[in-house]
């Protein structure tokens, strides 16, 4: 019995220990996607509704003059394991950006897309705003 009670104190606080290890090792990390080299791709587009995926990251969206759609990510990370992607299928514009595990980024898009096409925001519609 003595040996299950050392075990279950010294199991807890390998974990306290390994918390605070992981939380003082965090401190200054600071992501900012702003301030993230922009990526960008073009996607050739023929349609008259564009329907935008966005996971409910941050995306504005921007009717310009062009005949494609062109979409810009911008994409920090500090820790965890990240997952990017961007993809029209059809009428679907799927796009997104984060990580997953003990993570820390951030993430933000634009998307620009012709002037006269109906856009839906994850199959709502709404209104194109931000600056080109």
């Amino acid at each position: 019995m003595l040996n299950g009670v050392m075990s279950k104190r010294y199991g807890t606080r390998a974990v306290a220990a390994l918390a605070a290890v992981a939380a003082l090792g965090l401190t200054g990390c600071s992501v900012d996607a702003s301030k993230a080299t922009p990526e960008s791709k073009t996607f050739p587009f023929q349609g008259r509704t564009l329907d935008v995926k966005t996971h409910e990251i941050a995306t504005d969206l921007v009717a310009v003059d062009r005949k494609d759609v062109k979409v810009t990510r911008w994409f920090d990370a500090a820790a965890g394991s990240e997952h990017l992607s961007w993809e029209l299928k059809g009428n679907v514009l799927d796009i997104d950006a984060g990580c997953s595990g003990f993570a820390i980024c951030d993430s933000k898009f634009k998307v620009e897309v012709p002037k006269g096409v109906t856009v839906l925001r994850d199959g709502e519609k709404t209104d194109l705003r931000g600056k080109s």
